[in-house]
Order: structure tokens, then C-alpha cells, then sequence
């Protein structure tokens, strides 16, 4: 049998990662979602091998000791983090597992696993990013003000992506997802494009557009 491929996804707040990500795992069977590990008490539904594993701190930090993950970190006093048995695993039986995380995480990843391919979603423009983000309804100015400044901070990083995706369309996001999967992307996306949404997310950083 095939072994599975690893699959980073990054992106900006708001851009839609995770809608594409659901979309991609139920259009394809052999996609699965890397489950993470975490210190935090499980919410109302939340089951423990599906949504997250729950670790208590002692058992997390043996995991850290003993390298059985991926990258972890810690966040508002719990720890998050990826297993590797969960990947390799997967990835031993054929699937192709989809890690959705933050750029600092992935490079980490990248790091440790040469041969995964790592995805940034961009959005079709820096202005559809901000309109994404203030549409939802959900967030005070305070909050999609944060997130636009931490995308800036993210677009010095971006760089080190192998591929890029641009989310117009969810459908056309997944399959280029998966053509990348399948060694069929035709990675066309132009560096000027790339450079222009990386500008104007920072200027709308600065309150400047």
C-alpha cells in the first residue's frame, strides 16, 4: 500500500481554512484530519479520539519528553499539540492527513518532516479578507482589528509555503488541494499577486486602507 502524504494547511484568520478543510474530508475519503492533543476540559459534545485527544498536564508534558509529537505549544494555560502515532498511523495506511494550524506550528512541522507539503490559502484579495471578518457579525473592531495585525505578522512568513491556494470559491480551494495531493497543481498563482494581498493585509494592519 501507498503511504499516505502529510498535508500542512495555513492561512489567515477569516480566510476560510476550516470550511475547505471540512469540505475536502467529505469529498474524499482517504483525507483525514490530524486530531490534535490538548490540556483543556472538553466542551458540551466534544468526544475524547475525535474532536481533541484530553490529555491531563502530567500526560501532556510526557509527550513532550518523550517526542511522541509533532509540535505543540501553549495557549491561555493549556497545551495544544500534534501526536505523532495519530499521523503515522494514517499515513501508514494510505490516508493523507490534513494538519490545519498557524504558521509558527507549521514551520515547525516542515522542519521535522521533510517530505510534507505545506498549503497557504490566500484570500482572493486583502479587502475580501477584512469583509469576510467583519461579515461574520461575531467580533467587536477590537478583535478583527487583532486578527488583521497578527496576518501581517504572518505575511513575513508565508514565504517559506510550498504551494498557494486562493479560497474565491470553495469548491475550486479543494481542488486544487487535492491536485496538489495528487501532483497535478499547476502552482500559476503569480508572485505579484502574492505580494500585493501580503502589502495590503498590512496596511489594513495600520488602519491605512
Amino acid at each position: 500500500m501507498e503511504k499516505g502524504k502529510l498535508i500542512i494547511i495555513s492561512g489567515f484568520s477569516g480566510v476560510g481554512k476550516g470550511t475547505v478543510v471540512k469540505s475536502l474530508t467529505e469529498k474524499y475519503d482517504d483525507c483525514v484530519v490530524s486530531v490534535s492533543a490538548t490540556t483543556r476540559n472538553p466542551r458540551e459534545g466534544e468526544v475524547d479520539g475525535k474532536h481533541y485527544f484530553f490529555k491531563t498536564r502530567d500526560e501532556f508534558e510526557k509527550m513532550i519528553e518523550e517526542d511522541k509529537l509533532l509540535e505543540h505549544a501553549e495557549y491561555v494555560g493549556n497545551y495544544y499539540g500534534t501526536p505523532n502515532d495519530f499521523v503515522t498511523d494514517n499515513l501508514n495506511k494510505g490516508n493523507h492527513v490534513i494538519l490545519e494550524i498557524e504558521v509558527q506550528g507549521a514551520l515547525k512541522v516542515k522542519d521535522k518532516v521533510a517530505d510534507a507539503k505545506s498549503i497557504f490559502i490566500l484570500p482572493p484579495s486583502s479587502k475580501a479578507l477584512k469583509d469576510r471578518l467583519v461579515g461574520r457579525g461575531t467580533e467587536k473592531e477590537d478583535v478583527i482589528n487583532e486578527r488583521l495585525k497578527r496576518a501581517s505578522e504572518e505575511t513575513d512568513l508565508i514565504g517559506n509555503y510550498d504551494y498557494y491556494v486562493v479560497n474565491d470559491t470553495i469548491d475550486e480551494c479543494v481542488q486544487d488541494i487535492r491536485d496538489i495531493i495528487d501532483g497535478n497543481f499547476n502552482n500559476e498563482l503569480g508572485q505579484s499577486f502574492i505580494n500585493q494581498v501580503k502589502e495590503e493585509v498590512k496596511l489594513f494592519s495600520k488602519g491605512e486602507q
